[in-house]
């Protein structure tokens, strides 16, 4: 018998949200279509795979054996087509680069720039990812390279080139009592809840809460975001605080919040990810304008979670550009 990969998605999106309506609007069908959808899989495997009278929705243990090698072929899949996607691009020298809210600027439009002039038959397109796609979507083809901001749990087969280094701020609700400050010492903010994102990376979201203190102090954190200007709002609500980038201040403004430095924590670097494997012309002179760019420090092999402490490295050896 052959996999309908398309009900296969469907499948894990009713699993993932855990109910049929959300799992709909996720993938644009209505609720009763992709009910019979299910059932249409169900029916070929000869086995029901979802207990639908669980709330919320989960898979039966017959489900549950099959979602796991079920979500690996559509991963190897998804795999595949990435790789077929990546070699027509490179052959239209077409290159995919991902971003994140305030990754860009002044510096990144020179490289690009640089990029245009050393490859002039090139396309460029840019995506903007999720906080949590930083890595993934360069490790699964979506994107040929990614500016992007470690450190990262899993880094395997992943090249980083930095861009530049950056200051880091706190964001503070205007009421807050230090809010009125020139600069901020990173005790002062033990008592703060600190915003997190559940669906990021933890060792990015605890690095940039400066997460485990030097006092000792355990890190709490408070509302879940994903973009910056949830990130804002919560802020500006006073709902908690968080230990950003410079480049957030620079780009974003809400009338709730203001930015003070944070005097004792690391810079925070803005990198060139790309895939270590990706030989092709474009991503080659895509590294060099990068390298051309500036410091130009470069992380060329893999990086464990305990490589990162806020420098970057580059070959095992610290480098502290700023």
């Amino acid at each position: 018998m052959s996999l309908n990969l398309r009900l296969v998605r469907y499948l894990i999106a009713v699993v993932d949200e855990g109910h049929f309506g959300r799992a709909a609007d996720r993938l644009y069908v209505s609720t009763p279509a992709l009910s019979q959808q299910i059932r249409k899989l169900e029916r070929s495997l000869g086995t029901e795979l979802l207990d639908r009278s669980a709330h919320p929705v989960r898979p039966t243990p017959a489900g549950e054996r099959f979602l796991t090698e079920a979500r690996e072929a559509l991963a190897a899949a998804d795999r595949a087509i990435a790789a077929v996607d990546s070699y027509r691009r490179e052959v239209a020298h077409t290159v995919r680069i991902g971003f994140m809210t305030a990754s860009t600027g002044p510096q990144t439009r020179e490289i690009l720039d640089d990029l245009r002039r050393r490859v002039p038959n090139v396309t460029i397109q840019m995506v903007e990812l999720q906080w949590s796609q930083q890595t993934s979507a360069v490790r699964d083809g979506k994107v040929d390279a990614a500016l992007v901001r470690p450190p990262f749990a899993d880094s395997t087969g992943l090249r980083l080139d930095v861009i530049r280094h950056e200051s880091r701020v706190v964001a503070l609700a205007r009421a807050h009592p230090l809010a009125d400050r020139s600069e901020v010492h990173l005790n002062e903010l033990d008592d703060d809840l600190h915003v997190t994102n559940d669906d990021a990376d933890p060792v990015w979201v605890r690095w940039w809460a400066c997460d485990p203190r030097p006092s000792g102090v355990t890190v709490r954190y408070g509302p879940s975001v994903r973009t910056i200007d949830e990130l804002l709002e919560v802020v500006a609500a006073g709902q908690a605080v968080s230990i950003t980038g410079g480049f957030v201040a620079d780009s974003h403004r809400n009338p709730g919040v203001v930015f003070v430095p944070v005097a004792d924590v690391p810079l925070c670097p803005l990198s060139l990810c790309t895939r270590i494997s990706d030989a092709s012309a474009v991503i080659a002179e895509l590294r060099e304008a990068v390298l051309s760019s500036g410091p130009g420090s470069r992380l060329g092999r893999d990086a464990s979670p305990s490589t990162f402490d806020g420098s970057v490295h580059e070959f095992g050896r610290v480098v502290t550009g700023t």
